[in-house]
Parts: structure tokens; C-alpha cells; sequence
């Protein structure tokens, strides 16, 4: 991956699996790099595609909500590649939880009956859906992990005001219906996902992915409460293999573990998943796409000319 110096550019910042450009304080570069990350730690290996698979699902996605909230984007010079506006975002993920998955069901399996300020209800099992969405918001996290807050403690830490935090309620909530009628008609259940909004111009529009595997989870929909009754694995669509297998090889990320060793087969493997992956989502034939440095370096910068 190289770093790039577009016209106008004011700075540059290297994320986990993204390099994003901020030109004129104004515009955002957003290249989805290859590199894999999990447990917070950025894997040795690039999976070939996998850039272009999050970036191309990212736009479908936020093409397919903008009717619902404005979002940042403005177009996709490249495949893996994304330009839009620079918002000032909130400090707050909107975690919407359709299903008790993931860290909602450890917080449960562990006696909790609340999270986030949120109740659960007594009784249910590993998978169960909720009988309407929640939403169990963290804090954005610049450093180290995110961690979980509650309505009351947002609005009193000024990270939302309470007409702001009903409007990303509200939002959030639009979407994620959305997501689920999406992924129904592939198929699939739409179970938990985030979203992060920012202001520009005065106004709340949504930033980043959308419904993309990296920050999402999705269950086949086919046999699904055959599963539930049998308490059996449900099968699901996410990059949750990749952290399966790291913690099978005794990798959870913390200090003094090694990551296992990532044999070419193994790297194919997960790039054919992201690819099932994309064409599941989107039910579309994924077009892989390589652009060279140059290439890349010219459609980005005829682009931004546009702006």
C-alpha cells in the first residue's frame, strides 16, 4: 500500500485496514487496504480483494439508506477506494442489536440483566432475537477498546445532546430495518451492526461502512430456528471465522501471544470468503478489480478535481 500525496492534502492517517487522506480540511480519501485485523491487532498478511470487497459493499450500502439519512459519501473513484465529505463525527458508536449475539450474549451468560442501560429480558438463549431491536451504544475509542455507555451517561458527558441522542436513536433504528429487509431478500438475517454519524453543514449524516462484514453480522436465514431449537452453531456470514481460527492457535491479541502462522492456502481461504461474502450481501458476481499505485494515484486526483 503507498502513501499517497494528493493535491491540497492536509493530512494523513493510517487505520487498522484504512488509509484515509483529509484534503483542503474539507474532502476524505478513503482506501481500503488489504490488511486484516482482529482482536485489534493487524494480521501479517493482506488478504488479496478483501480492500474492495468492504469498499464496494460500503457504497451499495449507503446508496441504499441515503433516502433514509444523508451520508458522506460522494462517489468511488476506484474499487477500493471512497471520496466524500469530512464530517465532525460523534464520539459514540450506535451498536443496533436485532439478535443476543457476540459481547451481548457474554454479558448475559455472565448473570447481567442489563447493558448499556438497556434491560434484557429473562430466558433467552444464545441467538434468540429480540422482540425489537436495541441499541447498546460505546464510546469511540482512539486508542485501545471501545467501551460500552449508556444513553444517560452520553447526554450527561456532552457527547450527544438529548435532541441529538433522539435523532441517532431514531436513525439508527431506520437503518437498521433497512439492513434487515436488505438482507432478507438474499437470504440472510441482518443480526447486529454500528453505525457512526457525524454533523456537517449543521446537519446529522452517517459516516464510514455501512452493513459492510466487518461491522456486521449476518445468519443465514435458512433453517435458523431449526438451529435455535437444536441450540445448535447458527451459520453466519462475518469475518468471526478468521477470529475463530486465531483463537483456536491460542491468539486473543494479548501480550505475549504469537500470531499463528498464515500459510498461502490459509490467506486464499479468507479472500474467498470475503468474496462468497460480498456476493451473498449484495447478490451480485464480484468483479475483481487491480489497479496499480499510478492508476490509483490519477482516477483519486481527477476525482477530487470534481470537488
Amino acid at each position: 500500500m503507498s502513501d499517497f500525496n494528493f493535491p491540497e492534502q492536509t493530512h494523513f492517517y493510517r487505520g487498522k485496514v484504512r488509509d484515509v487522506y483529509t484534503i483542503n480540511d474539507r474532502l476524505l480519501v478513503m482506501i481500503a487496504s488489504n490488511r486484516i485485523s482482529a482482536f485489534d491487532v493487524i494480521l501479517p498478511r493482506p488478504i488479496p480483494y478483501k480492500g474492495q470487497v468492504l469498499n464496494q459493499i460500503a457504497a451499495y450500502m449507503l446508496n441504499a439508506t441515503k433516502d433514509i439519512c444523508k451520508n458522506w459519501l460522494l462517489e468511488t473513484p476506484t474499487a477500493n477506494s471512497a471520496l466524500g465529505y469530512k464530517c465532525t463525527p460523534y464520539k459514540i458508536e450506535m451498536v443496533v442489536r436485532g439478535h443476543l449475539t457476540g459481547h451481548a450474549w457474554r454479558t448475559y451468560n455472565s448473570g447481567k440483566r442489563e447493558l448499556c442501560g438497556v434491560p434484557l429480558p429473562e430466558g433467552m438463549k444464545e441467538n434468540d432475537p429480540f422482540e425489537t431491536p436495541i441499541i447498546t451504544p460505546s464510546t469511540k475509542a482512539s486508542e485501545g477498546h471501545d467501551e460500552d455507555i449508556s444513553k444517560d451517561e452520553i447526554i450527561a458527558q456532552g457527547l450527544a445532546t438529548a435532541e441529538e441522542w433522539a435523532q441517532l436513536e431514531t436513525l439508527a433504528l431506520a437503518l437498521f430495518k433497512r439492513g434487515q429487509e436488505l438482507a432478507a431478500k438474499q437470504g440472510l438475517i441482518l443480526v447486529d451492526t454500528k453505525y457512526e454519524f457525524g454533523k456537517l453543514n449543521g446537519e446529522i449524516v452517517l459516516m464510514d461502512e455501512v452493513h459492510t462484514p466487518d461491522s456486521s453480522r449476518y445468519f443465514y436465514a435458512e433453517g435458523f430456528e431449526e438451529r435455535q431449537q437444536k441450540g445448535e452453531k447458527q451459520k453466519q456470514l462475518s469475518k468471526e471465522f478468521v477470529r475463530e481460527w486465531l483463537i483456536e492457535n491460542n491468539f486473543m491479541g494479548k501480550e505475549g501471544q504469537q500470531v499463528p502462522e498464515m500459510t498461502d492456502a490459509w490467506v486464499q481461504t479468507i479472500s474467498n470468503r470475503y468474496i462468497e461474502l460480498y456476493e451473498k450481501v449484495i447478490g451480485e458476481k464480484f468483479q475483481p478489480q487491480d489497479v496499480t499505485d499510478e492508476e490509483q494515484y490519477e482516477k483519486i486526483s481527477a476525482a477530487l478535481k470534481r470537488y
